[in-house]
């Protein structure tokens, strides 16, 4: 059986060998034979942060960076509506009309393929719908989160959730009590605007966390924290 392990895995891709996709991604759910046709009808492409993704029906694993999803109205207003962090899918399996923009708020690293091959192999799949339900379901949960914080919390509890969100995300793997510290990589317009608040309430809530020292912040962006479980106990959770 060793043999045989040791096969498969020398099979592997070698750009997929590493991929955090493929460790707790969509791609992890894919048997070595399927990986390999996936590879090779994928693209690993760099989007400059700014840049509006184009909804050309391509699915995509997010390898790098931090994308925002808005939903604009007729009359130009918007509202942010979610993010993607690696290793997220990004793309809607069956779907008629996503009113939804994406857009790259760092540099992304993505790897992309058609929608063809990954709904042929759905079907081919069971592991891989299971994933995709379960990505689907982890959406809905955060929706309703989110729902209850925006709807219930005060405008301190949301900040330190959104910041706890982003830390659990981006920072370092470990998400115990310990300290980390990472770059903010929204601005504060962009926070302001996901929990509902004005952008002065905002940055008063970041200054409050930072002059209680449950954060640091440095050049406006680079947050330290110095116990995450000090940021949990702010969330009102």
């Amino acid at each position: 059986m060793a043999i045989k392990q040791g096969a498969q895995q020398a099979d592997i891709p070698t750009i997929c060998e590493s991929c955090e996709a493929r460790q707790g991604g969509l791609c992890g759910a894919l048997e070595t034979g399927q990986l390999v046709n996936l590879a090779k009808a994928s693209s690993r492409h760099e989007i400059p942060g700014g840049t509006e993704l184009a909804d050309d029906g391509a699915y995509s694993n997010v390898l790098s960076g931090v994308i925002k999803l808005t939903r604009n109205l007729s009359d130009g207003r918007q509202q942010i509506v979610g993010f993607h962090f690696a290793p997220d899918f990004l793309g809607r399996p069956f779907k008629a009309q996503w009113p939804i923009t994406a857009r790259a708020l760092t540099k992304v690293t993505l790897c992309s393929f058609s929608k063809t091959i990954i709904e042929r192999m759905m079907e081919e799949t069971p592991a891989l719908r299971r994933v995709l339900l379960k990505h689907a379901l982890k959406q809905l949960d955060e929706a309703r989160y989110w729902m209850a914080a925006l709807g219930r919390k005060t405008a301190s509890e949301k900040v330190a959730s959104f910041l706890l969100k982003i830390a659990r995300n981006i920072g370092p793997g470990n998400h115990s009590a310990n300290s980390m510290s990472f770059d903010l990589p929204v601005k504060r317009a962009d926070i302001a605007d996901f929990l509902g608040l004005t952008i002065g309430t905002a940055s008063r809530e970041l200054s409050k966390l930072r002059t209680d020292g449950v954060i640091r912040i440095a050049n406006r962006r680079h947050i330290s924290l110095e116990s995450v479980a000090r940021l949990e106990e702010r969330c009102g959770d």
